[in-house]
């Protein structure tokens, strides 16, 4: 999928999406570990944010590899 070489926009999409990845685990494990039973009521914007920024980081990453011509 992410064969070729890698360019600039690869690399901040690979940093995106391993902080929005992180941000939505830390997100759901408080929302987990939480007793307060309301609380993820004010984390779903959160959530949506950070799967907005994962499928961001993902289409910088798709977008961000140079393709090899191959001469015929």
């Amino acid at each position: 999928m992410f064969e070729g070489e890698k360019t600039l926009v690869f690399w901040i999409g690979l940093i995106i999406l391993a902080l929005a990845s992180v941000g939505l685990f830390a997100i759901v494990w408080y929302d987990a570990v939480s007793f307060y039973q309301y609380w993820w009521k004010y984390s779903v914007p959160f959530i949506v944010a950070a799967i907005v920024f994962i499928l961001i980081g993902l289409y910088m990453m798709m977008s961000g590899v140079k393709k090899e011509r191959t001469e015929t």
